[in-house]
């Protein structure tokens, strides 16, 4: 057999293919105000990071909300709707964190299917009547000239329009494209939310295409400022829908989460800097079940507020289902620390700043501050007059925290997909691989991701690995396993760097 013969240039060992990203600071669950009894109460059962539940309640939150009140910002009035994306890796009990505070909603949401088809039945029947009536004025009008004609123009005048069909009582959507979204704006609640907690189907699917893409950044975007929809397809006419509103929450694994951070149109469309982007630090291995406790009580008082927002009527046009929401104005205390919040932010963000490379971001931070303070303030009193310095503080100390975390997280957003597949079979060889050597056969069988059992993208995260010294290509008919190999490679682990 060969002998194996270093590389003098791999002396100082393999190095690593991504820089270890430094940890983010705690989340600060004490600035969620009355949200805060039902997040310790779901991360009391689920002994998850807290920045699951907390995310949740507050995009639930802001559902509630969104479509009762706009908030003043520096800029304006504002949506209180919030984005949100949670980076969470699998088994990190993403679900569990989400169900108990969307629970409330999807009890409302069938209890309001359950009214809507007998809604449906009466709409069809007024309907049917109303079209029975026009198609006979019109057809007396045809039998006659003068003054039947003149006499049926009034009967259509006093027959009015159609009855307006029943809203649908959906709330949420998950996987939403940008035609299905509009025209469950047009025929249903004017208030609506996409949450998934399993969102790389919607960051992958139809909707994020290629094709699609664009439009549905741009739609989403302008549902964030509070623009009106418009859509013009060839055939259909035009369609613009004003004063809906959106709220989003789409929990992420970190792959899927860096490849769409790492999108230029995600960002150069400005998309991703309205999120409130979280990754925490993993809980897996210290969940243990002599840890966790229970308080049904708080979810329950959270579960009562949120069906008490939820059956106060929205403000908006009876026909057309325009949200007219009232403007939650700040009080003065409010007023002047956002101030001094944006003002700081704002010279943060020049040439050699702590935020110089997120101004994206950075530039919506006091805007998302009011927007968090107005959710905070309506949330626990949906009449309130004003946004108080007390909860103007505590939308700042959490606008601050997201902030830091996106700008923890730009680094890790430019790491390529060819160095992510590389580091995914790196960590797999050094983990789960029983053997020294590996050959490419190997990759392509047993490889854990199904990229990798591809040829093209297994040498692509070969070649890398050997550029970077985790993989040394053996000597042509080297003996590896009892034959002479044409292509095989030793893998360098930590404890056999040479």
């Amino acid at each position: 057999m060969n002998a194996y013969k270093p590389n003098p240039h791999r002396a100082e060992g393999p190095h690593p293919l991504v820089r270890e990203m430094p940890s983010g600071l705690p989340y600060p669950v004490e600035a969620l105000g009355a949200l805060r009894k039902a997040v310790d109460a779901v991360q009391g059962m689920t002994l998850a990071p807290i920045a699951l539940p907390a995310q949740s309640a507050l995009t639930v939150a802001s559902l509630a909300v969104q479509g009762h009140a706009d908030v003043e910002t520096l800029g304006g009035k504002r949506p209180t709707s919030l984005f949100a994306l949670t980076i969470a890796q699998s088994g990190e009990r993403k679900s569990a964190c989400y169900a108990p505070l969307i629970a409330e909603l999807r009890e409302f949401e069938k209890e309001q299917a359950e009214a809507y088809q007998d809604e449906m039945t009466r709409w069809n029947n007024e309907q049917s009547i109303w079209k029975g009536e026009r198609d006979r004025i019109l057809a007396d009008a045809k039998k006659g000239k003068g003054e039947k004609r003149v006499a049926a123009r009034a009967d259509l005048d006093a027959l009015g329009s159609e009855p307006p069909a029943p809203a649908s009582p959906e709330r949420v959507v998950t996987e939403p494209t940008f035609e299905g979204l509009t025209r469950l704006f047009a025929e249903g609640q004017p208030s609506l939310g996409i949450f998934s907690d399993e969102a790389g189907q919607f960051l992958g699917g139809h909707a994020m295409n290629s094709d699609n893409r664009q439009k549905t950044l741009a739609a989403l975007n302008d549902l964030w400022q509070g623009n009106p929809i418009r859509r013009t397809r060839k055939g259909d006419g035009s369609l613009t829908l004003y004063g809906r509103r959106l709220a989003a929450h789409l929990m992420v694994q970190p792959g899927v989460a860096r490849t769409f951070m790492a999108d230029p149109m995600a960002a150069d469309t400005g998309f991703l800097a309205r999120f409130l982007v979280c990754e925490p630090p993993s809980t897996i291995g210290t969940r243990l079940h002599a840890h966790s406790r229970r308080d049904d009580r708080a979810l329950a008082e959270f579960s009562t507020n949120l069906r008490r927002i939820l059956m106060a009527p929205l403000p908006m046009d009876a026909t057309t289902r325009e949200l007219q929401p009232r403007v939650l104005p700040l009080s003065s205390r409010a007023r002047a620390l956002l101030v001094q919040f944006a003002d700081l932010v704002e010279q943060a963000q020049a040439p050699g700043g702590e935020f110089s490379h997120a101004g994206g971001t950075a530039s919506k931070t006091a805007e998302q501050a009011a927007r968090i303070a107005g959710v905070l303030t309506l949330w626990h009193d949906l009449h309130a007059p004003e946004v108080t310095g007390e909860t103007m503080a505590d939308g700042i100390e959490l606008a601050q925290f997201y902030l830091g975390e996106a700008v923890r997280l730009a680094d890790a957003a430019t790491v390529s997909a060819e160095i992510d597949m590389a580091e995914r079979l790196r960590l797999w060889l050094l983990g789960d691989w029983p053997e020294p050597e590996v050959l490419p056969g190997d990759i392509l069988q047993r490889a854990p991701v199904r990229a990798l059992r591809e040829r093209p993208a297994a040498k692509r995260a070969i070649t890398t690995l050997v550029e970077a010294g985790w993989l040394v290509p053996l000597e042509p008919g080297t003996d590896v396993r009892g034959t002479a190999r044409k292509e095989a490679y030793r893998i360098v682990r930590p404890s056999h760097v040479v």
